[in-house]
């Protein structure tokens, strides 16, 4: 039986900022409860996200976002409501972005009943770079704010 809860951290932690939701899954790993609750590290593509979620009432994805917004900035979305802004498809690490995984998923009827994006705005993407002090600094925030919604997921059954 598949877990009920996924969180999932993306990234490559060879790219600076990039590696945030690599790092929030991380911090999360406390949560993973066999048969409700799976924290997971993925590097991968984002049509890759359809098999990692399938089965799941509920998921929660952790990345890096390239967007407009100044480093540090964390942003929620509701991807199951509604596509995600343009400004989360531009410019990623992966060939496929996690938007691009969500709306696949979305038109072939496979998107979890809910799915939340939780994107840290980065700065310094380059390969080697060190992760910007601002979205360290923003880890704990979103680490927090996750553990507090698959909780309360949880409690009232996703």
């Amino acid at each position: 039986m598949p877990p009920r809860v996924r969180v999932i951290g993306l990234g490559n932690p060879l790219r600076g900022d990039d590696g945030a939701g690599l790092l929030v899954a991380q911090e999360l790993a406390g949560l993973a409860r066999p048969g409700h609750v799976a924290v997971e590290a993925y590097e991968g593509e984002g049509v890759g996200l359809l098999s990692l979620w399938e089965g799941a009432d509920a998921v929660w994805l952790l990345d890096a976002l390239h967007g407009d917004g100044p480093a540090g900035v964390i942003r929620r979305f509701d991807a199951g409501a509604r596509p995600l802004p343009v400004s989360t498809r531009s410019a990623s690490t992966h060939a496929t972005t996690v938007a691009d995984g969500i709306e696949l998923a979305r038109a072939l009827g496979r998107l979890p009943r809910r799915i939340v994006l939780y994107g840290i705005e980065g700065e310094a993407f380059g390969t080697g770079e060190p992760m910007s002090v601002a979205v360290r600094e923003a880890v704990p925030k979103v680490v927090r704010t996750v553990r507090a919604e698959v909780s309360a997921a949880l409690a009232g059954s996703c």
